[in-house]
């Protein structure tokens, strides 16, 4: 069985990173099983879309849903910078117009960005393989893209 692809009228969600399952909760109203589900497979390569709080930017929301995507990284480098700031970290996937390919090369994304990004932290060239996303706000897990992260689990 595939993942649905998202409708045009619901990008994927801009990845909210956070530095543990204590954290998220600041930013997603979590159940018990959701909580669970969480612990197995955090930190890892899974996004998971949960209810928004109250706290959550509308702007980082998806509009019809309410919804925000959250990632506990296992990337030393991003979980590093998160116990630093102390605050979450915005991101998506680095897919400029007319391209196919996420850029995921440091010296090629600093050769080509330099001038539009304020830092460039070469942590080697990361992945092609994005996040699988998992759906924990509904009823059941649904599994929104295949990606790094066995999804297996939640079909």
């Amino acid at each position: 069985m595939s993942a649905p692809p998202h409708p045009p009228t619901d990008p994927p969600p801009i990845n909210t990173g956070v530095s543990g399952l204590s954290e998220i909760s600041r930013y997603a109203r979590v159940d018990t099983s959701q909580y669970r589900t969480l612990r197995a497979f955090t930190p890892g390569p899974y996004t998971v879309i949960l209810a928004a709080t109250r706290e959550v930017p509308k702007r980082l929301q998806n509009p019809k849903r309410r919804t925000i995507g959250i990632r506990v990284p296992d990337n030393a480098i991003v979980r590093t910078l998160l116990a630093e700031l102390g605050e979450p970290i915005m991101s998506s996937t680095l897919l400029l117009p007319g391209s196919d390919i996420p850029m995921s090369d440091p010296q090629e994304i600093k050769q080509r960005l330099e001038h539009d990004v304020d830092l460039v932290i070469d942590g080697g060239p990361g992945g092609l393989e994005p996040s699988s996303v998992i759906d924990l706000s509904g009823v059941a897990p649904t599994v929104v893209r295949r990606g790094k992260g066995d999804v297996t689990p939640f079909e």
